[in-house]
C-alpha cells in the first residue's frame, strides 16, 4: 500500500486563484479521502479523478471549504448509483452549523421532494472515525469561535491542521513521531489565522521543518515565505506519505 497527499488547492478565501484549500489523500494513486470541498476544489478533484468524491471530511463550515457540497449535490442525487453514498465526515459540534450554511434552504430541488442530505451519508465524529479501513484522528484547532474547526490526524503519516492559529499542544500529541503537518500560514497573521512570526514563536525548530504551509494569499506570500526557509505546498503538489501506525485499542475494545 502506498499513500500520498494531493494538494488540489492552497489559497486563502480571497484568493481563487491558487485554489480553494484542499487535500486528498490516495491510497494506491486512488482518492480516498477528500478534505473539505470548497467551490474551486470541487473544479480540481472532478478535472483531476473524472469522477465525484466518495468520501469527504469537513474541518470548518466557512463557505471556502463547503461551498463545493451545494453543486456535489446535484452532480451526485440525479445519480442512482451515488445518491446516498457520499460520505460525509464532520465534527459533531460541526452539524448545526453545516445545516444553517447549506442545507436550510427552503427547497433544494424547484420541484420539492427532495432533502439536501438525501445524496450524502453524514456520518458525525468527535475523537475520530474509520474511512476505509484507516482510523484518523479528530482534534480541535484555533479558528474564530470555539468548537467550530477540527483538524485531521492519520498518526504515523500526515497531519491537516484546517484554518487555525498555532496548536502547539494539539501538534505535541498528532504529530508526535515525525508526521509532515500541512499547515494554515500566511505572511501576516490574525486573530483567525497563523502568520509566519506565529510559527516561530510557537514551534520548536524540529517541527517547523516538517511543516507544508498552505492557505496563503499570493505567491508572492509564498516566496517570502520561502525564504524563511520553510515549505510551501503549491496546487498540484503530491507528498508521499508514510505507512500508518498501527491503532492502539481503547482499554474498552481491549477488554
Amino acid at each position: 500500500m502506498s499513500l500520498a497527499l494531493r494538494f488540489l488547492g492552497v489559497g486563502s478565501s480571497n484568493a481563487p486563484e491558487l485554489g480553494s484549500a484542499c487535500g486528498v489523500l490516495e491510497r494506491d494513486g486512488a482518492p480516498l479521502l477528500m478534505i473539505d470541498c470548497g467551490a474551486e476544489a470541487l473544479s480540481a478533484y472532478l478535472d483531476h479523478y473524472s469522477a465525484a468524491p466518495r468520501a469527504i471530511y469537513i474541518t470548518h463550515t466557512h463557505m471556502d471549504h463547503v461551498a463545493g457540497l451545494e453543486r456535489l449535490f446535484y452532480c451526485t442525487y440525479f445519480d442512482p448509483a451515488l445518491r446516498g453514498t457520499v460520505r460525509l465526515y464532520a465534527h459533531a459540534a460541526l452539524v448545526p452549523l453545516l445545516q444553517g450554511r447549506i442545507a436550510d434552504y427552503p427547497e433544494v430541488l424547484a420541484e420539492g421532494g427532495a432533502n439536501f442530505w438525501d445524496t450524502f451519508r453524514l456520518i458525525p465524529v468527535s475523537r475520530g472515525f474509520w474511512c476505509d479501513g484507516l482510523w484518523f484522528d479528530v482534534f480541535a484547532v484555533r479558528h474564530h469561535a470555539p468548537h467550530t474547526a477540527f483538524g485531521l490526524a492519520l498518526p504515523g503519516s500526515f497531519v491537516w491542521t484546517g484554518d487555525t492559529r498555532p496548536v502547539p499542544e494539539m501538534l505535541a500529541t498528532h504529530a508526535a513521531h515525525g508526521e509532515p503537518v500541512a499547515h494554515d500560514c500566511a505572511l501576516v497573521g490574525n486573530p483567525s489565522h497563523t502568520g509566519l512570526d506565529d510559527l516561530e514563536r510557537e514551534y520548536p525548530a524540529e517541527l517547523r521543518r516538517r511543516l507544508m504551509l498552505y492557505h496563503y494569499a499570493s505567491e508572492a506570500d509564498a516566496l517570502a515565505m520561502e525564504a524563511h526557509g520553510y515549505r510551501v505546498a503549491r496546487r498540484g503538489d503530491v507528498v508521499a506519505l508514510a505507512a500508518p501506525s498501527p491503532r492502539a485499542p481503547l482499554l474498552a475494545e481491549a477488554v
